[in-house]
């Protein structure tokens, strides 16, 4: 378990896995639309991200985003886009056999668990009827599909994004 001394270092990390994760070499697929994190999040909150406060690590629980950046702002211009997007999975429904039917999309590992969630505008709620089996939730995966501004909340986080995807697959550079 990782703890960020200051909120500003934990914006910092984040974008830097983020980035990291979306300068890594892809498939070569051309086609479809490569979807980037920082595309979701509107510039005022982008701005919040990286000017952040220190994060208060006492208590019980993960420490909390300002309630500023958890609005759940959008960019309109993303609504109804085709693309695909990679990241991390939350499972939120599974069957029997553990394929997973319905989960948050997260940037960064560990999201949602020890560590603060994402803005709702960096959290993409996607149901894949295929359902799928990852081998540890710290593989990252590509989703496909067709983003949508829908908010959808749980006991686990809220997102301002959903997808149904077409297609789910493993992060492979």
């Amino acid at each position: 378990m990782m703890f960020f001394p200051a909120r500003s270092r934990f914006a910092l990390s984040c974008l830097t896995m983020l980035a990291l994760l979306l300068s890594l070499p892809t498939t070569g697929r051309t086609e479809t639309r490569e979807i980037d994190w920082l595309e979701l999040m509107p510039a005022e909150d982008l701005a919040l991200l990286e000017n952040m406060p220190e994060i208060d690590h006492e208590g019980d629980g993960a420490p909390l985003l300002p309630d500023e950046i958890m609005t759940g702002r959008v960019v309109p211009e993303m609504g109804n886009v085709e693309g695909r997007i990679p990241g991390f999975v939350v499972p939120l429904k599974t069957t029997e056999d553990m394929r997973i039917l319905e989960f948050f999309l997260v940037p960064y590992y560990g999201a949602c668990i020890h560590v603060p969630p994402p803005p709702p505008n960096q959290i993409i709620h996607v149901k894949y009827r295929e359902g799928f089996t990852l081998e540890a939730l710290y593989d990252p995966v590509w989703i496909e599909g067709k983003l949508v501004i829908e908010r959808t909340e749980n006991d686990i986080g809220t997102s301002s994004y959903s997808m149904v995807a077409t297609e789910v697959e493993p992060y492979t550079e």
